[in-house]
């Protein structure tokens, strides 16, 4: 024999389901916001710009360099990749790695990223746990084990209860990882009120991230660039465009626009 199906009043969705939709995507707009006040831009030294120039120089060397002469070509490519006093091989730089006891701009970022993301998080779910404690408000489309009894009944503990009901509390978890398109869609890609992103980028260590090793990437750059042959691109070009028939004539008596609007 089936049972009998739960019925919800009407009035939870107008006074719990929709306040938790809105005071979490007030929240997440509001974190968004607030992190963009307390971002401090990263101070690049002197050194790390001139290498990024070099290796950008070098990349366009690698794209580009089929549309000047092969000896202009070929002085570049010394200049980068020669065995005795090349760039990429005489330039040795020392990588060291960051510490937040010995730098405080990143002391000073993780405690923003701690009162932006985890402090309105916790404070925000406290509340909401201790208003709409008790309630059960939805039900998701299809059957699901006792495994999930945990995640989504946060707050009630009824044994009896299907596993497919969600809770008040377990309901603003699954806002504030399930409204990362409206976040998209209204803050941009890059929003600071995405908190599964956010969650991600510091479970795999974005946070504290090691600096990129320079001596690698000019190590790499320079094996790419003596991989990289002189192909001229430009070759009969005059040929080829003094055998066309072009029309002056007819390309100089065509009528000039007057004006721009």
């Amino acid at each position: 024999m089936a049972e009998p199906e739960l019925l919800l009043d009407s009035n939870i969705r107008l006074w719990v389901v929709l306040p938790i939709v809105f005071i979490t995507f007030l929240v997440g707009v509001i974190r968004h916001y607030v992190s963009i006040l307390l971002q401090s831009d990263k101070k690049l030294t002197l050194e790390q710009v001139s290498d990024s120039q070099v290796l950008i120089r070098s990349r366009v060397l690698r794209e580009n360099g089929k549309y000047i002469p092969k000896q202009s070509f070929l002085m570049r490519k010394f200049y980068f990749n020669n065995q005795e006093d090349g760039f990429f091989k005489k330039t040795k730089r020392k990588v060291v790695p960051p510490s937040p006891m010995t730098d405080p701009s990143m002391l000073t970022d993780m405690m923003k990223g701690n009162v932006t993301n985890v402090l309105p998080m916790i404070l925000i779910g406290g509340w909401i746990n201790w208003t709409f404690s008790g309630f059960v408000t939805t039900k998701v489309p299809f059957p699901l084990t006792l495994r999930f009894k945990p995640m989504l009944q946060q707050g009630i503990e009824l044994l009896s209860l299907d596993a497919s009901w969600v809770s008040s509390a377990s309901w603003y978890f699954l806002n504030v990882f399930g409204l990362r398109s409206m976040y998209s869609l209204i803050l941009g890609q890059d929003n600071g009120a995405d908190q599964s992103r956010i969650m991600q980028e510091q479970m795999s260590g974005a946070a504290m991230a090691m600096p990129a090793d320079t001596n690698k990437a000019f190590k790499a750059e320079w094996e790419a660039l003596e991989l990289t042959d002189h192909q001229w691109a430009l070759e009969n070009v005059e040929e080829d465009l003094m055998s066309k028939d072009l029309d002056f004539l007819g390309m100089f008596s065509k009528e000039l626009p007057t004006g721009i609007f």
